[in-house]
């Protein structure tokens, strides 16, 4: 199959093109390895690749024989690295597979590598130092955020229809945005953490995905979503298949708008542009748009204190594990240096403070239930700019402690992490990009707990109503029919390469755990 018939099909098309014998799932997983090694040398996206070890039986499911990637975080492959972006834990090598990953396999996918991530998943863009910067498809000197952000080049360049991400502020929306993708962090409680944690970021993160097209996403939850047993919740059974929803009509919605930040920071003019252009799509529609201020239930610097005390007293736990099972020293040999400052940061909250950290989740989680009693959904830009250029957290972060640090990240994506501490879904929609530059620009939807139906209906429509699939950016493997052949793919990280199995028995639920 050449590249350029291979980037035409979303995951279901290619699934349908297995079940009906025009193509094996052997090819395919050598086409995307052929994909991958295109546009590697300008994109830095999927930091291993390997060769298939899963062919399952053509048309056994929705997305049998798929091409796939996971995030170097939060899904552990047996025998597959699992390094969470960071020279402490690299060489860490899965003991067994999560819950997640055995589903992902029995959904029929053909997992070929991981994908880059920020050390730790601990910021909103990828410029990792163990495999280095990832670059956005659309403009190599831009961010294509993160912590999801190899996942969303690679999704954005044809490397894969579809990835695994994860998302505990807005790391499956932040780079769905960023590169132009549809991306929906799921209810937490929709897809299970375990079995080596039960939740992460005390219930913050969750696992998702990023694709070109809505009923991918779609159909990929429909295969993974549950429980497994000893999960400590679960989020509300779907009362029909999500790929249903998609064709289903929403009805008239209430959609609230938003378009000032929780902070109150600026936002950019084409920003705000897109967003009332996609307000104005939605009236068409048939939907009721009214401008609101949504409550956060605490003041917003409230709000990321608390935050940071949450992810950097998880820090501490994941990092000293490593160390431990590594017999490595905790300082910036091993560590970024914003890491490290969040790591010192949350060496020093008190158990008093954690516990009124987890008070500020109850908070915020009841006013935005309020929110949704009255409305359907919110209305937002994904971020309030332009995928920055690649540098821009670094020019700002020399002497940051761990709060300085945080208040950056979630200055640089206000719109997201509210919905990560109520729980509930959300999606970014690739609606609208910037006139000037062609940069894709997200809108975000936010909906009730458990309401993930009401989501896909609206994505179904406005997927209809304004199409992006012909579009395509700068870094593009269509465009690489006369690409060499594939071959697997070991990038070398900055600290003790080799594989070390026996620490990464020790660490699984370690590998799971981090996530942004």
């Amino acid at each position: 199959m050449k590249l350029s018939e291979y980037v035409s099909y979303d995951g279901v098309g290619l699934a349908d093109l297995v079940a009906r014998g025009q193509v094996t799932a052997a090819e395919l997983a050598a086409t995307a390895q052929a994909a991958s090694d295109a546009v590697h040398p300008r994109l830095n996206a999927v930091v291993e690749t390997w060769p298939a070890q899963d062919i399952p039986a053509a048309g056994s499911t929705p997305l049998a024989g798929v091409p796939f990637l996971i995030k170097d975080l939060a899904v552990a492959m047996a025998g597959k690295r699992v390094e969470l972006g960071s020279r402490i834990a690299a060489g860490n090598v899965a003991g067994a597979d999560s819950s997640l990953m055995a589903r992902l396999r029995r959904a029929g996918l053909v997992t070929l590598g991981r994908t880059a991530t920020p050390e730790f998943a601990y910021s909103t863009t990828t410029e990792g130092v163990l495999y280095g910067a990832t670059r956005n498809p659309w403009d190599p000197t831009r961010s294509p955020g993160g912590s999801s952000g190899g996942s969303g080049a690679a999704v954005a360049a044809g490397v894969v229809p579809i990835a695994h991400a994860t998302d505990a502020a807005g790391s499956v929306r932040v780079p769905a945005a960023a590169n132009g993708l549809f991306g929906l962090k799921p209810t937490r409680g929709r897809i299970s953490m375990g079995p080596d944690t039960d939740e992460v970021f005390n219930g913050l993160a969750v696992h998702g995905f990023l694709s070109r097209s809505v009923r991918d996403s779609a159909a990929l939850l429909d295969l993974v979503h549950g429980p497994e047993a000893g999960d400590p919740y679960a989020a509300p059974r779907p009362e029909r298949p999500y790929t249903r929803e998609i064709t289903r009509s929403p009805g008239r919605l209430r959609i609230g708008l938003l378009t000032r930040p929780w902070g109150g920071r600026d936002i950019d003019a084409t920003v705000l542009d897109a967003a009332l252009r996609a307000a104005r799509l939605a009236e068409s529609l048939g939907h009721r748009v009214d401008e609101v201020q949504v409550e956060l239930g605490i003041g917003w610097p409230e709000f990321v204190v608390a935050n940071a005390r949450l992810w950097s007293t998880n820090l501490v736990t994941w990092i000293d594990g490593f160390a431990t099972a590594f017999e490595r020293p905790v300082d910036l040999s091993t560590l970024e240096p914003e890491t490290l400052a969040s790591y010192v940061y949350g060496r020093r909250v008190s158990g008093a403070e954690f516990v009124d950290a987890l008070a500020m989740r109850n908070s915020v989680a009841r006013a935005i239930g309020r929110y949704f009693t009255e409305y359907d959904l919110l209305l937002t830009p994904t971020l309030p700019e332009l995928p920055v250029p690649l540098g821009t957290y670094a020019e700002n972060a020399e002497g940051l402690d761990g709060l300085g640090w945080l208040e950056q990240v979630f200055h640089r994506s206000p719109f997201t992490a509210a919905f990560n501490i109520a729980g509930t879904p959300a999606m970014s929609v690739p609606l609208e990009t910037d006139p000037a530059t062609g940069l894709p620009i997200g809108i975000q939807f936010a909906a009730g707990y458990g309401r993930e139906d009401v989501l896909f209906r609206l994505a179904g429509q406005l997927e209809q109503a304004a199409p992006w699939a012909q579009r395509t950016p700068a870094v593009w493997a269509g465009g690489h029919d006369e690409a060499p052949a594939a071959s697997t793919r070991s990038c070398s990280p900055s600290a003790d390469p080799a594989p070390r199995p026996g620490a990464g028995r020790a660490t699984p639920g370690r590998g799971s755990a981090g996530v942004r």
